[in-house]
């Protein structure tokens, strides 16, 4: 009875692309603004990038950038993914943010899909600082080895990121705190980020290929330093905690 356009807005979902691409947008930004996620994502793995590889310690090896900048890479993820994620998570049901969410027109994946993409989005921002302060520092990767570790970034941060929604997913939002940041710390240390693994004392050296972090670093390093293809060890320890840690969430992962 009425020719098309006389009425508008036409009632109807948004196309899932576009909600898609806001949700992104939106956990991004929310990522960047905080300062504290700003402390942790970006701030602390830049200045301990520039002090290793500057200050003249016996622990890290000559040339210093070089075997310093995999392991800040997988410091950022790690910082990103699982404790900026894990954080985020546990006090956005605290306030009832995703309860609110959940119950609107956008569909649960596009919810998920939101916060992975907006992580990727914020490790590709930490690479191209580090990165660039690291080739100003005199870095010299791998050609062959920087194709080659864009896809472990991508998984490190799937792995990672499985991680912070169990944690942020399963507990309360102010013991979410003290877990993530003391498990942030504890990877940093035991796997081999801060401190070369053959520096740690005892067990230590050697557990720190089965710990994602240390797995991850080594895979970086191999692919950028060396120019090698990771080994099958770092790849199947990232794959099997990602499984294990996703598998985990889905069980006990709660809206509020």
């Amino acid at each position: 009875m009425f020719p098309p356009g006389t009425f508008r807005p036409a009632p109807g979902r948004a196309n899932p692309l576009r909600m898609l691409a806001t949700q992104t947008r939106m956990e991004s930004l929310l990522t960047l603004r905080h300062p504290e996620q700003a402390l942790l994502t970006l701030l602390i793995p830049l200045v301990l990038l520039i002090g290793m590889s500057t200050l003249d310690v016996d622990l890290v090896e000559p040339p210093r950038v070089d075997s310093v900048a995999p392991r800040i890479l997988a410091l950022a993820v790690m910082s990103t993914a699982f404790t900026g994620q894990a954080i985020a998570l546990g006090f956005d049901r605290r306030y009832g943010v995703i309860k609110r969410l959940s119950a609107t027109a956008l569909p649960r994946w596009v919810l998920v899909a939101g916060r992975v993409l907006a992580a990727l989005l914020v490790v590709a921002l930490q690479t191209v600082v580090l990165g660039g302060t690291a080739l100003v520092l005199g870095w010299q990767p791998s050609g062959a080895g920087v194709a080659a570790a864009v896809p472990l970034l991508v998984l490190g941060t799937l792995v990672f990121g499985a991680g912070g929604v169990l944690v942020g997913g399963a507990l309360r939002a102010e013991t979410v705190l003290a877990v993530a940041n003391t498990t942030w710390f504890v990877l940093l240390l035991a796997g081999g980020l801060a401190v070369p693994a053959r520096h740690l004392p005892g067990v230590m050296s050697s557990f720190d290929e089965y710990l994602p972090s240390g797995a991850l670093a080594e895979a970086l390093g191999a692919c950028l330093s060396e120019g090698t293809a990771p080994s099958a060890r770092s790849l199947l320890v990232l794959v099997g905690w990602g499984i294990a840690a996703g598998a985990l969430a889905v069980r006990t992962t709660r809206l509020s």
